[in-house]
């Protein structure tokens, strides 16, 4: 019932958000220049790796030795706010229609955080990741990284469609007001550490 909710979903709104999709990817090519999109592998259902997509909202500046800078300092303004809009999200549109994440549910974390989790933490990977979920509504990069997965583990326990489509209003409601998206004023969430 989910997966047919969600493909229903994607589908019946495919005429505003493919227009939308178009008109960010080129604003973003003429601010930020190609790739329009950024592509990093993620752990998804069960912790099989997929390929997030999403708007690119970062320079690709390298310091003197050819590392990349810190993201404080990639981040444009223009990405800042591409960011705080949930613009940059829109692409992962693309990854539900594919069947590796779902609207709602544990958002997909780096790959290099599965060895991290505890085995409770682990259990977010009983569902598909999803572009919001529980913890972004409760209060996304605001919150610690113990709150984050409790939420997670909680909504794998305790979601239905009825959650789902609660989740997916007030996630609209919270990027108008634009809540909880930087951590104590950092450019993107730190990095999870256990």
């Amino acid at each position: 019932m989910k997966r047919f909710f969600d493909l229903a979903a994607v589908i019946v709104t495919s005429p505003l958000w493919v227009v939308l999709v178009c008109a960010v990817a080129v604003v973003v090519r003429l601010r930020l220049g190609t790739p329009v999109f950024f592509r990093q592998p993620r752990p998804g259902l069960h912790g099989v790796v997929f390929e997030l997509i999403k708007f690119r909202s970062m320079t690709a500046e390298r310091d003197a030795g050819g590392r990349l800078r810190p993201d404080a300092e990639r981040l444009t303004p223009f990405g800042r706010a591409l960011r705080a809009s949930s613009l940059d999200e829109l692409p992962e549109l693309l990854n539900v229609l594919r069947g590796e994440m779902s609207l709602v549910g544990p958002r997909p974390l780096l790959v290099a955080y599965l060895p991290r989790y505890t085995s409770e933490q682990a259990r977010r990977h009983e569902v598909r990741p999803g572009i919001t979920g529980l913890a972004q509504i409760k209060g996304r990069n605001a919150m610690s990284w113990e709150e984050k997965f409790n939420w997670d583990v909680y909504y794998v326990d305790n979601h239905d469609l009825f959650m789902d489509t609660k989740i997916l209003f007030i996630t609209l409601w919270k990027v108008v007001r634009r809540e909880g998206i930087r951590s104590g004023g950092e450019a993107t969430a730190h990095e999870f550490k256990p």
